[in-house]
């Protein structure tokens, strides 16, 4: 023990030494290390959340074999911070609580998810905007031909003051009829020419009403056709959902965790699950490329993760081995009883 303290002293006497020699040199690359495991914790423990500075640093301080920042170029925490805001390494901003990071991830894969995921947001919004045009030029195509035929009125007029006038209302209609001897040949032509009318115009407007109704009906399935389309062919770039089972793929963990099956107790940022393996009870947290559905045995439960159908809960009911597809009867929902087929292994996943 003697001769391992002298030992010991004497290499902790030359590390003083050399340091004295070139003090920024050490400095520097202490300053690279603090930094480094800095952020490596804050991007794998937090991802791109907003986080109180104190918590990350706290959690760093706890690891034995940590570089403390008195040997690093930064005297303080918050000086810290700010030099990781003003270097664009982290989003930071100050509150009555203290100072906020959050870690920016400029990892090319990242990057060119958050591109497809506004290229794809892009695209929804285009189809909402041809859907509206869809239906308001339906709209505009219905409203054709709605004016009718205006009532044409003629004036009542008697020449004689002792004459009587009778009138006879039919369904809204009115039909003036005068009864006198002497004015019945020119009232009689003005009633027969008013009956006229509105029977014509009953005919005008029912057939109106028919040719309408048609047109609803038309846009309607149009527009129903359209909106299942529409469903059916929306896909995302993201498939991840809780409680399914998935493979775990990748070899980058070694062999205790390949090929072995897991749960998927939590989902983040869409494309990151926390998973826990089904042998084993380990927790792992990994991306969705590193994972793979899993495929049940017919009468099991599934649910499916893309398309038009994404997020309902179904039964297998068969398998189509040539066609990487398969075939369920959804059991929930406002869909409950409709039979899916050709839906493709990557879509759907044993649940759990």
């Amino acid at each position: 023990n003697g001769f391992k303290c002298h030992c010991m002293s004497e290499s902790h006497q030359r590390q003083l030494l050399l340091a004295s020699e070139n003090p920024q040199q050490f400095m520097d690359y202490f300053s690279e290390e603090f930094r480094n495991d800095f952020l490596e914790l804050l991007r794998r423990r937090f991802g791109t959340k907003r986080v109180h500075n104190n918590i990350v640093y706290n959690e760093y301080i706890s690891h034995r074999e940590h570089i403390h920042m008195n040997a690093t170029q930064w005297e303080t925490l918050t000086d810290f911070t700010k030099w990781l805001g003003r270097e664009g390494l982290c989003k930071v901003d100050e509150t009555p609580k203290g100072w906020y990071i959050q870690y920016i991830d400029r990892d090319p894969e990242t990057i060119r998810r958050q591109q497809e995921q506004e290229r794809k947001k892009k695209q929804d919004l285009d189809d909402e905007e041809k859907t509206a045009k869809f239906i308001e030029q339906q709209v505009r195509r219905g409203l054709e031909g709605k004016e009718l035929e205006m009532p044409v009125y003629t004036e009542l007029n008697r020449e004689n003051e002792e004459e009587k006038v009778t009138f006879n209302l039919n369904k809204g209609a009115s039909t003036s009829v005068a009864a006198s001897s002497k004015t019945s040949s020119v009232l009689g032509q003005n009633a027969l020419k008013m009956v006229e009318g509105a029977v014509k115009r009953k005919e005008a407007a029912h057939s109106s009403g028919q040719s309408k109704e048609k047109k609803k009906k038309s846009a309607l399935d149009e527009i129903m056709e359209l909106e299942e389309e529409k469903k059916r062919t929306s896909r995302r770039d993201y498939w991840l959902q809780p409680e399914i089972i998935v493979k775990i793929v990748t070899k980058k963990l070694g062999e205790k965790y390949h090929k072995k099956k897991a749960v998927v107790k939590e989902v983040i940022d869409k494309y990151t699950a926390v998973v826990k393996v089904i042998d084993s009870g380990d927790k792992l947290k990994l991306d969705q490329t590193h994972l793979e559905t899993v495929i049940p045995a017919p009468g099991k439960k599934v649910m499916v993760l893309n398309g038009g159908y994404r997020g309902n809960e179904g039964i297998l009911e068969s398998i189509n081995e040539k066609r990487f597809s398969v075939t369920i009867t959804i059991d929930s929902g406002p869909l409950k009883g409709r039979r899916v087929e050709d839906i493709q292994y990557e879509d759907v996943s044993k649940l759990a």
